[in-house]
């Protein structure tokens, strides 16, 4: 199932998501332990936070230090790209035709990383310094026979229109 901007209606909901063929809703906590979870093959995922309340920020979060490189920012940066009534975090993608990258093999990057691990998943480093960054949650859409990168440009586009800026973490599109 092939999903584009147009299927996620209203971003500030769980219920959109799965409308639009999301499934998983999985604890970065519990995919750290059972990876396999994970469908192995290419798509896009999302990042969410399930409480509602406000953000606590962390100056220093989980994020390793890819080739060296700090992965923290200040609680003022964080606090700037903060996004209001949205779970939405982060919108991301694995694979496109000829890539060997997988939801799986993407995902156990990005869970690496936020382990400290010196781990390639720069983008969405910002997750890492949330209080609550084991309590999200990854939902992810396969998409065996379609190019992710264009359905993660098309629902970021859609997350613009309706807040006017990229999800918290998304630091480009």
């Amino acid at each position: 199932m092939k999903t584009t901007a147009t299927t996620i209606t209203d971003w500030r909901s769980r219920a959109a998501l799965e409308q639009a063929g999301f499934t998983g809703f999985v604890s970065v906590e519990r995919l750290a332990e059972h990876p396999a979870v994970i469908p192995n093959e290419r798509g896009v995922y999302v990042l969410l936070r399930p409480n509602t309340d406000p953000p606590g920020f962390l100056e220093t979060g989980s994020g390793g230090f890819f080739k060296g490189k700090n992965p923290n920012v200040s609680v003022d940066v964080l606090a700037a790209n903060w996004v209001e009534n949205t779970p939405v975090l982060y919108i991301g993608k694995a694979g496109d035709p000829g890539s060997r990258a997988t939801l799986r093999s993407r995902l156990r990057q990005y869970l690496g990383f936020g382990a400290g691990r010196n781990v390639g998943h720069w983008g969405g480093r910002y997750v890492w310094q949330l209080a609550d960054a084991q309590q999200l949650e990854f939902a992810w859409l396969a998409l065996p026979d379609g190019a992710p990168s264009a359905v993660e440009s098309d629902l970021i586009g859609s997350f613009r229109e309706q807040f006017g800026v990229r999800p918290f973490a998304n630091l480009t599109k």
